[in-house]
């Protein structure tokens, strides 16, 4: 009995949906977008923890910056963790078969605890008290970032994991890609409608505005995880063999050297791309002279270049493209960009610095897909799970990319100190000196991530070429 073919008129209508490509009998486009609910719900907290919070502690709280600094910092400090979390998640065991969502959960419950005492931490540390002694605010602040951070880094990584189980070989590239837009899609959104919540600034208000979206996002969680994992049922013998020891199962993750070199190329990649991000728009205000109106477009931009990047990735990957060359163009792409804002301020062209930004994003975006999508479709063999590896991934990144951040505007300042008082010479007494140091030092990150990374492609390049369909895709000879 033949099967019957869908309507043409079904297959167009399938084909225009947004992430149709990405749909497998496994991982059905209900379930799919079900699940990257998660991302929107780590989006809006990491939208309030660097932030609305960030602005709210300074401007309207009168915290001290390097307070806030600090307490913004902290959430980082838990992302070396994220290798352990996804560890743990890939050996867990439980009667019911569970693995990735109880991490799902606590995840979430961490999230939302960490939201909850926020506000209220906030008002203290701002002098708003009455008993108590004197540090009980910077304390209570702190727990409260650790616990979100905590929170969304598990969050994060569990669901990778899952979504990494449950979709097939060739659509990982394309499920990678859609969790990437919806965790630009939650930070943008939360975005616009926190600060429209907040634009009549309360203590009141503050305190409803965060418990909110503390509660919006752990039901975002419950509905992303119910029912996702297929789950076997465990016998209380198997649930009482001796679990792997993560020294182990990291020693065995790295010992053959690739892996380590993954994640190397991840956090120079990462550094190198994200040094600017507090810079470009004090840049164009300061040395091209644009409005605030003008330089908020910069955030435009650069996520347009990034979603084009995203979405070419994905089609590329899909058509098993390496992804280490895939990563190695976006590196090439960011060795453009930066020239291009550089060069934006000689020749006092708006259009080249709205230029290089977009470029920016399109190079990262290339970059953070691939790398991604490299550690994503790792077989699932011996001590090393997805978890692990995606983990190890999101450790390296977020790392990174909270370490860039700092670095970016501790050498600005410096720099831009010695060039005004005329320490480095006349000609460089200039503002665009300190932006301009930074640029350059994200080149020299740029072309020492590309040196790293020319053995793992070789390496690919090499298993590659004894492989056909969709294995072609896979992360060459991982160590397991």
């Amino acid at each position: 009995m033949t099967q019957k073919q869908p309507h043409p008129l079904t297959k167009l209508t399938m084909r225009m949906l947004p992430f149709s490509d990405a749909i497998s009998d496994a991982l059905p486009f209900g379930q799919l977008m079900r699940l990257s609910l998660f991302q929107i719900s780590v989006g809006m907290a990491s939208v309030m923890l660097l932030g609305t919070l960030n602005r709210v502690m300074i401007v309207e709280l009168s915290v001290g910056a390097m307070i806030v600094a600090f307490m913004i910092a902290l959430p980082v400090l838990i992302a070396p963790f994220r290798a352990l979390l996804g560890f743990r998640s890939d050996t867990f065991r439980s009667a019911i078969g569970w693995k990735r969502v109880p991490y799902l959960w606590f995840g979430s419950l961490w999230q939302f605890g960490g939201l909850a005492i926020m506000p209220f931490a906030l008002l203290v540390l701002s002098g708003v008290q009455v008993v108590g002694p004197s540090w009980a605010g910077e304390v209570l602040a702190a727990i409260a970032f650790l616990m979100t951070g905590l929170g969304l880094h598990m969050t994060q990584t569990a669901g990778l994991a899952l979504a990494a189980d449950r979709a097939t070989e060739e659509t990982r590239p394309r499920v990678v890609s859609i969790l990437y837009v919806m965790f630009l899609v939650g930070m943008g959104v939360s975005a616009m409608i926190i600060g429209w919540l907040l634009t009549d600034f309360t203590n009141l208000l503050l305190i409803r505005v965060v418990q909110g979206a503390a509660v919006v996002g752990l039901v975002l969680n419950v509905i992303a995880l119910w029912k996702q994992e297929k789950t076997r049922p465990m016998s209380k013998k198997e649930r009482e063999k001796p679990r792997p020891l993560f020294r182990k199962a990291w020693s065995d993750f790295i010992k053959g050297g690739e892996a380590g070199r993954l994640l190397a190329v991840v956090f120079i990649g990462t550094m190198a791309f994200n040094m600017q991000d507090v810079l470009l728009e004090p840049y164009g205000g300061q040395v091209l002279g644009l409005s605030v109106s003008a330089t908020t477009l910069l955030t435009a931009m650069w996520a347009a270049g990034a979603l084009l990047g995203f979405a070419l990735a994905a089609r590329l990957l899909a058509r098993n493209t390496d992804p280490y060359r895939l990563a190695g163009k976006g590196l090439l792409v960011g060795l453009l960009a930066f020239p291009v804002v550089i060069f934006s301020a000689p020749l006092e062209s708006t259009f080249l610095f709205f230029t290089g930004a977009g470029l920016i994003g399109f190079g990262g975006g290339l970059f953070a897909i691939s790398t991604l999508t490299s550690a994503m479709v790792m077989p699932a063999e011996g001590l090393v799970g997805r978890g692990l590896a995606l983990g190890a991934w999101g450790a390296a990144q977020a790392t990174a990319a909270g370490l860039s951040v700092a670095l970016g505007g501790t050498l600005r300042d410096w720099i831009d100190s010695l060039a005004l008082r005329g320490t480095l010479g006349e000609a460089l007494a200039t503002p665009t000196t300190g932006y301009s140091f930074v640029y350059h030092s994200e080149i020299v990150l740029l072309f020492a991530a590309l040196v790293v990374l020319g053995p793992l492609a070789r390496m690919n390049r090499h298993a590659s070429s004894n492989q056909k369909g969709s294995a072609r895709i896979g992360l060459a000879d991982f160590p397991t």
